[in-house]
């Protein structure tokens, strides 16, 4: 069953039908970038343009970057705060919406790292922001948005994603040292088995990877950045009506 996934970033909003049995990408991915500002508007043009590129008219999933309840959304730290209250689910004709973290995760528990694994798993995605996504035996607990603890007196994305290692012109073991600096503090919080971590930053783990040292095992994301994309799509499949049974 192929389910179109949509994933939508701070810097750019991907695309793809996605094969939900195996969770692969069924066609090339469409990247387009982020509209500046996001506002919901000019968002959902693009999301139009990636559903009619692929000609599609079945279901369909999107992430957002921030807490979704029940389609729609309630913060939007890394996208226009016009967001707030907007119910995204409407707003993209009726797609299932929810917290991109917590879509990468899915994917990655389902088809990557995080596959039969028991006890706590966390897994984040650095990239623009640092998202997070919490299982405990296999099940999520939604929207846990982990980036935005406090360190320093700062989100903790502010110091340990992907872009505040661009903007701070930082060597990747500089950053290394920020990152395992918000990692212990996840780890104290919460004692998890396994991290996982996705994002832009899982396409290259022998540049920073090597250089953190915590207690508990780390690995790259499985999926990579294509979890997002997966998850989404899982997640409208399961949400779809499903048929009658037969009597």
């Amino acid at each position: 069953m192929d389910v179109l996934g949509i994933d939508i970033g701070g810097s750019g909003i991907k695309g793809a039908p996605v094969d939900v049995e195996v969770g692969t990408l069924s066609q090339e991915r469409l990247r387009v970038p982020t509209p500046q500002p996001a506002k919901p508007g000019p968002v959902a043009e693009v999301v139009a343009r990636i559903v009619d590129h692929f000609s599609w008219t079945g279901p369909i999933g999107v992430t957002f970057p921030g807490v979704v309840r029940d389609g729609v959304v309630m913060t939007a730290a890394n996208v226009h705060h016009s967001w707030i209250g907007v119910d995204a689910a409407e707003l993209f004709g009726g797609a299932t919406v929810l917290n991109d973290a917590d879509a990468a995760g899915m994917a990655e528990m389902t088809f990557g790292e995080g596959r039969d694994r028991r006890g706590t798993v966390l897994i984040l995605t650095i990239g623009t922001g640092i998202g997070s996504a919490l299982f405990t035996e296999g099940v999520l607990v939604p929207n846990t948005e982990l980036g935005h603890l406090q360190l320093k007196g700062k989100d903790a994305e502010q110091r340990a994603s992907d872009r505040a290692r661009e903007e701070s012109g930082l060597t990747w073991e500089k950053w290394a040292a920020r990152v395992e600096e918000y990692l212990r503090h996840v780890e104290m919080l919460f004692s998890p088995s396994l991290i996982v971590v996705g994002g832009g930053v899982s396409k290259r783990p022998g540049k920073w990877l090597p250089h953190v040292h915590i207690d508990t095992p780390i690995v790259p994301a499985a999926l990579q950045n294509e979890a997002g994309i997966i998850g989404a799509a899982q997640s409208a499949a399961q949400s779809a009506p499903q048929p009658a049974p037969i009597r």
